[in-house]
């Protein structure tokens, strides 16, 4: 349509003795009607902030929506593999309620989760102050102290479970030549201990991400206020209570929260480490719904017990979210 316009143009202009470089300009503004119209669109907020999260929208549905209404749908069903389930309302739930394994399990999740959440934060504070002052060789330990949460799962557990074994345990050579113990000490043959060693490795692998988080968030406490608080009298531990600790709250519970919920529904850790064992003694809600719906290929039960965990932490989300804005 534009080029078409133009011949009209061409004709008067030439008719007239105006010189043909007008042309050019003409056919330049009509091609670039379409992208300022584009350009227009983009302008209104709602139209760009739509553009922009469609994509995000369509991947959290396929990967996230479709998955969890699936899930609701097995845990109201009979589902088992190899035949269509049909509907039978709360009836699974009703059956982990007198399960005895799921309710050890139920147990071990909320200790496993709380111990561990607690552990990290407070040593994760610790190497966060620690490597908030200035000494030699501090990019080395900062790089360090990343590699437990770099590696994978998989192979730092493996790793572990070298360590903790019955036979070749690096714990129990070095505990019996310094003479500490006088017999080999089976770390994973009892429930107590095995639980032990499993919050054990969570705290070492968790604890560089508390870390590294808190001291950015060190980091962007203002040196004056530490120093009028020490003019006033304040010591180092009051200085901490009163000052730093307030102004990194926010980002110390943003930090849990995200920790709460990875450790909730922990299963590569727990599973490579005693696969729920001994006696299933150490299984939380990820493993036990792992054996129910894959190898007892009870898919409904499996999934109920999935969805169990959800409302706790829905309630722990929305706790924490609401103290985060009361806070602020």
């Amino acid at each position: 349509m534009a080029d078409q316009s133009i011949e009209p143009i061409l004709a008067k202009s030439a008719a007239s003795g105006a010189p043909a470089i007008a042309a050019p300009v003409v056919v330049a503004v009509a091609k670039s009607r379409r992208p300022r119209r584009l350009g227009h669109l983009l302008e209104q907020e709602h139209i760009l902030a739509g553009a922009l999260l469609a994509p995000t929208l369509v991947i959290l549905t396929l990967f996230i929506a479709y998955p969890f209404v699936l899930g609701i749908w097995l845990a109201v069903s009979d589902k088992v593999v190899g035949r269509p389930g049909n509907f039978v309302g709360l009836q699974n739930f009703w059956v982990n309620l007198h399960d005895t394994i799921f309710l050890r399990a139920f147990q071990n999740t909320f200790v496993y989760t709380f111990i561990a959440t607690i552990l990290k934060l407070a040593l994760g504070m610790g190497a966060a102050l620690l490597l908030n002052h200035h000494f030699r060789f501090k990019r080395i330990v900062r790089a360090g102290m990343l590699l437990p949460w770099i590696v994978p799962t998989v192979l730092s557990t493996l790793a572990w479970q070298w360590m903790f074994d019955a036979t070749f345990s690096v714990f129990n050579w070095v505990l019996i030549n310094v003479g500490l113990i006088s017999q080999r000490i089976l770390w994973l043959g009892d429930g107590t201990m095995a639980m032990g060693c499993l919050i054990l490795v969570n705290v070492w692998r968790g604890m560089p991400f508390f870390a590294i988080t808190l001291l950015a968030g060190l980091q962007t406490v203002n040196p004056d206020l530490h120093e009028a608080a020490e003019i006033d009298g304040a010591n180092a531990w009051q200085r901490f209570w009163r000052v730093t600790l307030p102004l990194i709250k926010p980002i110390m519970l943003v930090v849990v929260l995200f920790s709460m919920i990875a450790t909730f529904g922990d299963f590569q850790l727990i599973y490579v480490l005693t696969r729920g064992g001994p006696y299933s003694s150490t299984h939380v809600f990820g493993t036990y719904a792992y054996e129910i719906a894959m190898r007892a290929a009870k898919l409904g039960q499996g999934a109920s017990i999935s969805l169990f965990l959800f409302p706790f932490l829905l309630m722990v989300i929305v706790f924490q979210l609401w103290y985060i804005r009361r806070s602020d």
